[in-house]
């Protein structure tokens, strides 16, 4: 199996739940990881379990021998689509730049080409990875 059978087996059981497709990953040892957003309010246990049940009803793992992890994209990995960083605007974020430089502050807009942080237009080429900032 490869990534795009995953997705269509997974896309309609994923919008059922109110989630959206963050990533998925198939290793050359095939271990397919699915990861998963909630479109409001946080990921839980049941929305994974659903996913896999999907999986495991789609894909014979006695035809087809696969290890599966669904989760959710957590706090503490980088945005990597566009409805995360649509999610996220008005909270905190930080900001990782090519060259090293760090960005901390409130994600105020986003599109294909830049993201907004406290009025500071920051392109995407410029930016190595965005996730979101928890204060304690």
């Amino acid at each position: 199996m490869n990534k795009e059978q995953i997705i269509n087996a997974v896309e309609t059981a994923v919008t059922e739940r109110g989630c959206f497709l963050v990533e998925v990953t198939v290793s050359k040892d095939n271990d397919i990881e699915i990861v998963i957003e909630k479109e409001e309010g946080v990921v839980d246990w049941e929305d994974c379990a659903a996913i896999d049940r999907v999986m495991h009803e789609t894909f014979n793992q006695d035809e087809e021998d696969y290890a599966l992890t669904v989760s959710s994209a957590g706090l503490d990995r980088p945005f990597k689509v566009m409805k995360q960083f649509q999610k996220a605007l008005g909270t905190r974020v930080e900001v990782w730049l090519k060259g090293g430089k760090k960005v901390k502050g409130v994600l105020d807009a986003a599109t294909e080409e830049s993201i907004v942080v406290d009025g500071s237009a920051l392109p995407f080429e410029s930016i190595n990875s965005v996730r979101p900032l928890i204060d304690f």
